[in-house]
């Protein structure tokens, strides 16, 4: 039923021009629109409403993720604009904030400015 329908994916800011710097400066996401409601972004065809809230209390989990072919060069790009990456005592990570998953998945997390957890993946080949 929903199998040829397009996703879109929701999110939350508190703040909407902080919002629209982080993910459209920073993680080179396209602003489509922006009303009282929402901030609409572009997430390579995907459409992303971070939806305006007076306030938020992050989940402790992640809320969205890209898969990426080269895990190191995102980093590396990341790292130039300020982007820190998570680091977890339960989880071997390398010094870069890059944990490897059973699955042979690289994957790192980072937060946005409303402290939503996000992550960066880069999937073994095949």
């Amino acid at each position: 039923m929903l199998g040829a329908a397009k996703l879109v994916a929701f999110g939350a800011t508190t703040d909407a021009a902080r919002a629209a710097r982080f993910y459209g400066e920073t993680l080179g996401l396209a602003i489509r629109s922006e009303d009282d409601f929402a901030l609409v972004l572009d997430a390579n065809g995907v459409e992303l409403r971070l939806q305006k809230v007076t306030s938020l209390t992050p989940p402790g989990f992640t809320t969205l993720g890209w898969q990426v072919r080269d895990l190191d060069t995102v980093l590396e790009a990341l790292s130039r604009r300020g982007v820190q990456t998570e680091r977890y005592p339960w989880l071997t990570q390398d010094p870069r904030g890059v944990w490897e998953a059973p699955s042979g998945a690289r994957v790192a997390w980072f937060k946005d400015p409303d402290g939503n957890l996000l992550s960066v993946a880069q999937y073994p080949a095949g």
